[in-house]
């Protein structure tokens, strides 16, 4: 009968594992973890790498998954979208104009959605630092410490003018 792996059986498998695939000498883990040096390697030549072969494909088979559920939310979108335009024009088309702009926003609705899914629409506040109190403050500041030297306060008010420029 096979031996068991004393590492798989230790109580701090965890941090065993971690210090073996991390590159520590297998001596210094041996004497912290009261294994034999014979032991960690045997773990990390053996059961290491299919360890990680695991974790690799559980982390495959879940990216996979969430992708195809992303698909399928995007083309729940679409399908929205297609349903509402179609709606709007025999709204339009009928003369019921109202339900045509009802349906004109919610078709803007739905672009919108789709846009933000697809990742083509950013959100993301701007901020404009050249104008932030702050900066005015620092900029001034600056200014001022450096009224004793002209020369170096025309080079830096010049190059602050270059950075506000290229914006």
């Amino acid at each position: 009968m096979p031996r068991t792996c004393t590492i798989c059986a230790h109580a701090d498998r965890a941090s065993l594992d971690t210090a073996l695939v991390s590159g520590e000498a297998l001596r210094g883990i041996a004497r912290r973890f009261a294994v034999s040096e014979d032991a960690c390697f045997r773990h990390r030549s053996d059961h290491i790498p299919v360890a990680l072969a695991k974790a690799k494909e559980a982390e495959q088979a879940k990216e996979a998954e969430q992708a195809a559920d992303a698909d399928d939310l995007l083309r729940d979108v679409r399908v929205l979208r297609h349903k509402t335009l179609t709606l709007m024009l025999k709204a339009e088309q009928a003369g019921d104009y109202r339900t045509a702009l009802a349906g004109i926003r919610e078709a803007r609705g739905c672009v919108e959605l789709l846009a933000k899914l697809l990742g083509e629409l950013d959100e993301r506040p701007v901020i404009n630092l050249m104008i932030a109190p702050e900066w005015i403050a620092v900029r001034a500041a600056l200014m001022i410490a450096l009224d004793p030297f002209p020369d170096a306060r025309a080079a830096v008010a010049g190059r602050l003018v270059a950075l506000e420029v290229a914006r």
